[in-house]
Protein backbone atom coordinates (compact mmCIF):
# COMPACT_ATOMS: atom_id res chain seq x y z
CA UNK A 1 0.00 0.00 0.00
CA UNK A 2 1.48 3.12 -1.16
CA UNK A 3 2.41 5.29 2.02
CA UNK A 4 0.65 9.50 1.94
CA UNK A 5 2.02 12.11 4.03
CA UNK A 6 -0.35 15.26 4.37
CA UNK A 7 1.40 18.56 6.34
CA UNK A 8 -0.87 21.40 6.72
CA UNK A 9 0.22 24.59 8.15
CA UNK A 10 -3.23 26.53 8.85
CA UNK A 11 -3.18 29.79 10.44
CA UNK A 12 -7.68 29.49 10.60
CA UNK A 13 -9.04 26.00 10.40
CA UNK A 14 -9.55 26.20 6.44
CA UNK A 15 -6.36 25.04 5.20
CA UNK A 16 -6.34 22.10 8.49
CA UNK A 17 -10.14 21.09 7.05
CA UNK A 18 -8.93 20.29 3.18
CA UNK A 19 -6.17 18.70 4.94
CA UNK A 20 -8.63 16.46 6.56
CA UNK A 21 -10.56 16.17 3.50
CA UNK A 22 -7.65 15.27 1.36
CA UNK A 23 -6.43 12.54 3.91
CA UNK A 24 -10.03 11.25 4.04
CA UNK A 25 -9.89 11.19 0.00
CA UNK A 26 -6.36 9.33 0.08
CA UNK A 27 -7.46 6.67 2.68
CA UNK A 28 -10.57 6.12 0.46
CA UNK A 29 -8.82 5.37 -2.34
CA UNK A 30 -6.70 2.47 -0.40
CA UNK A 31 -3.81 4.79 0.42
CA UNK A 32 -2.20 4.36 3.88
CA UNK A 33 -2.30 8.52 4.46
CA UNK A 34 -1.25 10.34 7.68
CA UNK A 35 -2.14 14.12 8.08
CA UNK A 36 0.28 15.95 10.40
CA UNK A 37 0.70 19.65 11.50
CA UNK A 38 4.01 21.59 10.10
CA UNK A 39 4.52 21.77 13.80
CA UNK A 40 4.12 18.28 14.69
CA UNK A 41 6.02 16.29 11.82
CA UNK A 42 9.12 14.43 12.02
CA UNK A 43 12.01 13.89 9.22
CA UNK A 44 11.41 10.04 9.23
CA UNK A 45 7.87 11.03 8.92
CA UNK A 46 8.19 12.55 5.52
CA UNK A 47 11.47 9.68 4.69
CA UNK A 48 8.97 7.07 5.13
CA UNK A 49 6.29 8.70 2.35
CA UNK A 50 6.31 7.70 -1.21
CA UNK A 51 4.01 11.01 -1.56
CA UNK A 52 3.76 14.22 0.60
CA UNK A 53 1.01 16.51 -0.08
CA UNK A 54 2.06 20.19 1.43
CA UNK A 55 -0.37 22.65 2.48
CA UNK A 56 0.01 26.46 3.64
CA UNK A 57 -2.51 29.07 3.84
CA UNK A 58 -2.33 31.43 1.10
CA UNK A 59 -0.55 34.81 2.56
CA UNK A 60 -0.09 38.49 0.72
CA UNK A 61 -2.57 41.31 -0.61
CA UNK A 62 -5.67 40.60 -2.17
CA UNK A 63 -4.92 40.20 -5.27
CA UNK A 64 -1.19 39.80 -5.81
CA UNK A 65 2.03 39.33 -3.81
CA UNK A 66 0.82 35.48 -2.56
CA UNK A 67 3.45 33.45 -0.37
CA UNK A 68 3.95 30.68 1.67
CA UNK A 69 3.86 32.49 5.23
CA UNK A 70 7.32 32.61 6.81
CA UNK A 71 6.58 29.91 9.49
CA UNK A 72 6.01 27.61 6.10
CA UNK A 73 9.07 28.45 4.88
CA UNK A 74 11.19 28.29 8.04
CA UNK A 75 9.67 24.75 8.73
CA UNK A 76 10.09 23.70 4.92
CA UNK A 77 13.07 24.79 4.68
CA UNK A 78 14.52 21.79 7.10
CA UNK A 79 12.55 19.00 5.51
CA UNK A 80 14.42 16.40 4.35
CA UNK A 81 15.26 16.37 0.59
CA UNK A 82 12.09 15.32 -1.42
CA UNK A 83 13.41 13.66 -4.04
CA UNK A 84 12.16 10.74 -5.49
CA UNK A 85 8.84 11.77 -3.97
CA UNK A 86 5.82 12.45 -5.74
CA UNK A 87 4.84 15.87 -3.92
CA UNK A 88 1.74 18.21 -4.59
CA UNK A 89 0.95 21.40 -3.28
CA UNK A 90 -2.17 22.49 -1.67
CA UNK A 91 -3.70 25.89 -0.07
CA UNK A 92 -7.10 27.70 0.55
CA UNK A 93 -7.51 31.49 -0.27
CA UNK A 94 -9.88 33.97 0.08
CA UNK A 95 -9.53 35.84 -3.07
CA UNK A 96 -6.23 34.55 -5.08
CA UNK A 97 -4.09 32.23 -4.91
CA UNK A 98 -1.98 34.22 -7.23
CA UNK A 99 2.05 33.27 -7.15
CA UNK A 100 0.84 30.94 -4.55
CA UNK A 101 2.25 27.81 -5.95
CA UNK A 102 5.30 29.06 -7.69
CA UNK A 103 6.31 30.63 -4.29
CA UNK A 104 5.98 27.00 -2.26
CA UNK A 105 8.41 25.98 -5.14
CA UNK A 106 10.52 28.37 -5.29
CA UNK A 107 11.07 27.46 -1.30
CA UNK A 108 11.42 23.74 -2.05
CA UNK A 109 13.07 23.50 -5.70
CA UNK A 110 16.51 22.55 -4.02
CA UNK A 111 14.58 19.66 -2.19
CA UNK A 112 13.02 18.48 -5.24
CA UNK A 113 13.99 16.49 -8.49
CA UNK A 114 11.00 17.68 -10.35
CA UNK A 115 8.51 20.78 -10.72
CA UNK A 116 5.77 19.94 -8.28
CA UNK A 117 2.11 19.04 -10.19
CA UNK A 118 -0.28 18.83 -8.28
CA UNK A 119 -1.86 22.24 -7.47
CA UNK A 120 -5.05 21.78 -5.53
CA UNK A 121 -6.84 25.23 -3.97
CA UNK A 122 -9.80 25.63 -2.45
CA UNK A 123 -11.72 28.98 -0.97
CA UNK A 124 -14.12 26.78 1.07
CA UNK A 125 -11.69 24.26 2.35
CA UNK A 126 -13.42 21.35 0.57
CA UNK A 127 -12.40 19.18 -1.56
CA UNK A 128 -14.08 19.38 -4.87
CA UNK A 129 -14.50 16.99 -7.57
CA UNK A 130 -12.25 18.65 -9.71
CA UNK A 131 -9.65 18.38 -7.24
CA UNK A 132 -10.31 14.73 -7.04
CA UNK A 133 -9.82 13.85 -10.21
CA UNK A 134 -6.49 16.43 -10.22
CA UNK A 135 -5.28 13.76 -7.06
CA UNK A 136 -6.74 10.03 -8.96
CA UNK A 137 -4.37 11.83 -12.22
CA UNK A 138 -1.21 12.49 -9.99
CA UNK A 139 -1.78 9.15 -7.95
CA UNK A 140 -1.67 7.13 -10.94
CA UNK A 141 1.25 9.01 -12.50
CA UNK A 142 -0.79 10.84 -15.08
CA UNK A 143 -0.04 14.49 -14.34
CA UNK A 144 -2.43 16.60 -12.72
CA UNK A 145 -1.55 20.40 -13.18
CA UNK A 146 -4.21 23.04 -13.44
Amino acid sequence: MMKALVIYYSKTVRTRQMALEIDKYLKENNLDSKMISLYDVQPEDIIQAEIVLLGCWTSGLFFLLQHPDRTWKEYASKFPDLKGKKVGFFTTYLTLTGSMFRNMYKNLKDKLAEPVTLNLKSRNAKLSDDNKALIQSFISGEGATI
